[in-house]
């Protein structure tokens, strides 16, 4: 009687445990299943959202970046955050611009009138109303609009920029005059226009100066002033931005044109076609860096998912694996009688389930290997495809240079070239070559026209015979040529080195 009395209480106790249990693990399996991928955000708060919107703006994902700055605008009215709230509308508008104008000026009038009623900062005020102006202004230039609402909103926008520039400086009040000046030429009060732009380029900013000068150029422009607006385009300093230099040289052969300038007017137009040629070739470099980034990006991202996927299997085999030692146990104890046989049955059961942790391990792990060799293959694939096109550039431009196919059609007789194929051969190389006798001539300023020469046809691996034909000499002479400029002027003395060679290795630096 007492010994079933105490079995009872003992398989109670057992069943109260493995009820306790189970509902240990399926908590910490759902604990674990809901994970989110590491780095992943877990704050869904306005100001969250809204930084996830910018940083897919940053890569061109305009989708997901509008439906996130819906969902931090809506965040932001439920948070009572105005300041987020009218950042997101303002930025909505932006992106609309180009699209549908119409939609862009009534969320630019949302933004503002937020702002309005819970206002915090009057930069981003000045800054909202001659936002709103310029909508107003392109929806008016579309013939979807009146100009006067442009007017009028930045008209406010320069009253503050003026009442604000002790505190704020004088950038928000040139940019208000340069608005101004933009809604006024649209409207064809040319004297008006100039005005402002006389008034912006005064109180210009060192970083406001350029666009300052250009809107003032075209103001001069419409107002019949072509000599002052061609000196104004003559005095802006592109420096490095190529884009600036092609807006400077079309503009300056438009008002060559204009004034029926034809010789001037060709050469601003040769001038703009090599800056443009730049542009071209700057934006295949710059695009090629973008998806270089953007497989990189992905492949972080695969990697954080599978170390994700990793954690919540590891996870899950230790819940499983505690809960197998807790039953283990308790089971154990409660039948103290049958010790040793439940012991080797709970013995068996866990070098099976080690077994199979190891197989699982080591399937983790051969997928891995596979997924490395995979990404290695695609580097490798890539980079096959990059140096291909490389070959094929270099191919196209090269049988496009009239010279260069002079040379190669005529290496067994006596060749002149005139300064300017010699500058035409040059150029060719340096575009294909990154530069190469640019960085020549500038890291060895003691080298003679004469030298660059021999330098650019052993560069295009003429033959000692073909280049002793262009310079009217013997084979020997050009060896002797080559020796010295190799010794003489780029310090190369180990015999076992070409001319050749030492160009190969000078590579311009970066």
């Amino acid at each position: 009687m007492h010994l079933e009395t105490y079995n009872t209480k003992s398989m109670n106790r057992f069943k109260t445990i493995f009820r306790t249990c189970v509902l240990v693990m399926m908590t910490m399996g759902l604990v674990g299943c809901s994970q989110s991928p590491a780095g992943a955000s877990q704050a869904r708060d306005a100001h969250a959202l809204y930084l996830q919107a910018m940083e897919a703006l940053e890569v061109d994902s305009m989708v997901q970046a509008r439906h996130l700055l819906h969902a931090a605008q809506d965040a932001a009215l439920r948070e009572a955050d105005y300041h987020t709230r009218y950042l997101a509308q303002w930025q909505l508008a932006q992106a609309a611009m180009q699209s549908d104008p119409v939609t862009a000026l009534g969320m630019a009038r949302e933004a503002l009138a937020t702002y309005e009623s819970h206002p915090d900062d009057e930069r981003n005020h000045i800054i909202l109303l001659d936002a709103v102006g310029t909508c107003a202004a392109q929806l008016a230039f579309d013939g979807q609009g009146s100009y006067d609402e442009a007017l009028a909103y930045t008209r406010r926008a320069h009253r503050l920029a003026l009442e604000a520039s002790d505190t704020l400086g004088t950038e928000l009040v040139c940019q208000t005059h340069t608005s101004l000046a933009n809604i006024l030429w649209a409207m064809e009060r040319y004297p008006e226009a100039l005005q402002q732009a006389r008034l912006a380029e005064a109180c210009a900013t060192p970083t406001l100066l350029v666009g300052v000068q250009q809107v003032l150029a075209r103001c001069l422009e419409s107002c019949d002033s072509l000599s002052q607006a061609e000196a104004l385009y003559r005095s802006m300093n592109p420096g490095s931005d190529v884009q600036l230099a092609y807006i400077i040289e079309s503009n300056l052969a438009r008002l060559a044109v204009l004034r029926r300038d034809v010789e001037q007017a060709l050469e601003s137009l040769d001038e703009t076609f090599d800056h443009a040629e730049d542009l071209y070739f700057r934006a295949m470099h710059e695009k090629d860096q973008y998806y270089q980034s953007l497989l990189q990006r992905e492949r972080d991202n695969e990697r954080l998912r599978y170390a994700s996927a990793l954690h919540r299997r590891t996870l899950l085999g230790i819940i499983v694996l505690v809960l197998i030692l807790t039953l283990t146990g308790t089971y154990i104890i409660h039948t103290r009688t049958r010790m040793a046989a439940q012991r080797r049955i709970a013995d068996a059961w866990r070098r099976k389930h080690e077994v199979d942790e190891r197989i699982h391990q080591a399937r983790l792990h051969r997928q891995d290997s596979i997924l490395q060799q995979q990404q290695m293959e695609a580097q490798q694939e890539m980079l096959r495809q990059r140096d291909a096109t490389i070959v094929f550039l270099q191919d196209f431009i090269l049988q496009r240079c009239d010279v260069i196919r002079k040379l190669d059609s005529s290496s067994e007789r006596h060749i002149v070239l005139s300064p300017h194929e010699w500058r035409e051969v040059e150029r060719t190389l340096d575009l294909i070559d990154g530069g190469r006798f640019a960085y020549l001539r500038e890291r060895y300023p003691d080298l003679r026209e004469a030298d660059i020469h021999l330098c650019i046809l052993t560069r295009l691996r003429l033959s000692n015979r073909a280049i002793g034909n262009i310079y009217a000499i013997s084979i020997s002479a050009v060896k002797h040529r080559k020796l010295k400029l190799k010794k003489e002027i780029f310090g190369q003395l180990d015999p076992n080195l070409s001319l050749e060679q030492v160009l190969d290795e000078m590579a311009p630096e970066t």
